[in-house]
């Protein structure tokens, strides 16, 4: 073999030349490190809004053809035997609300005996609302279903217009023909017979997929 300047390899060559294998070895390490393919996606951001119901209760006020008496929540009528008296009281979800149950409360006076004097039927579309005990279960009496006393229900789907529903049937109250000059003399500003209505509303479901029923709905109100 042809023996050269650089022929033969010096303890510090060989050192050196170790060294720079191994920066080598840790570079690549480093840089395999950083090469990792990465990604990330952008936010999704779960914003949870309030559902809510909102109902209101109405009707053509009339005091002021009467009495010359404007009132919010409040109208006063004159009975004369045998005439219709219109009477146009209106239930409405607003618009946006949730499903709901839809309820109005008709109440009658008991001073002077309001069926003694006038009558009317409920509008059609709204149902009874069944009376249950403690249990839960419904009453009945004599094989037949007990109903809350003047307490009537619908169900209301949401809708993005409101949704009206009269509550008397033909918007009017009929004065029996029946009723007497000496009956309404006997009236006093504290027994004058009048007829109440407040709405009421409850969400339809209780969960994702079941339903409240009428009664357990109307025992939320009362609560």
């Amino acid at each position: 073999m042809k023996k050269g300047k650089y022929a033969k390899r010096t303890p510090f060559v060989k050192t050196l030349a170790v060294a720079m294998v191994l920066v080598t070895l840790i570079g690549c390490a480093i840089g395999g490190t950083l090469a990792w393919l990465t990604d990330e996606t952008q936010e999704v951001v779960n914003t949870f809004t309030v559902g809510n119901i909102k109902i209101k209760l109405d009707e053509t006020n009339v005091d002021d053809k009467v009495t010359g008496v404007i009132r919010d929540t409040e109208n006063s009528y004159k009975m004369i035997p045998g005439w219709t008296i219109t009477k146009d009281p209106v239930a409405t979800v607003l618009a946006g609300s949730e499903d709901c149950y839809l309820f109005v409360k008709v109440t009658e006076s008991t001073n002077a005996k309001f069926s003694d004097y006038m009558t009317y039927e409920i509008a059609k579309g709204w149902k009874k609302v069944p009376k249950v005990d403690a249990d839960g279960n419904e009453v009945m009496a004599d094989d037949k279903t007990v109903y809350e006393d003047g307490v009537y229900y619908r169900e209301v789907t949401t809708s993005t217009k409101n949704q009206p529903f009269d509550v008397i049937e033909g918007n009017t109250v009929n004065v029996l023909s029946t009723v007497t000059e000496e009956m309404m003399e006997a009236l006093t500003e504290a027994t004058y017979p009048t007829l109440t209505f407040q709405a009421y509303a409850v969400q339809l479901y209780k969960n994702n997929t079941e339903k409240f029923g009428a009664a357990a709905a109307w025992a939320e109100v009362k609560d």
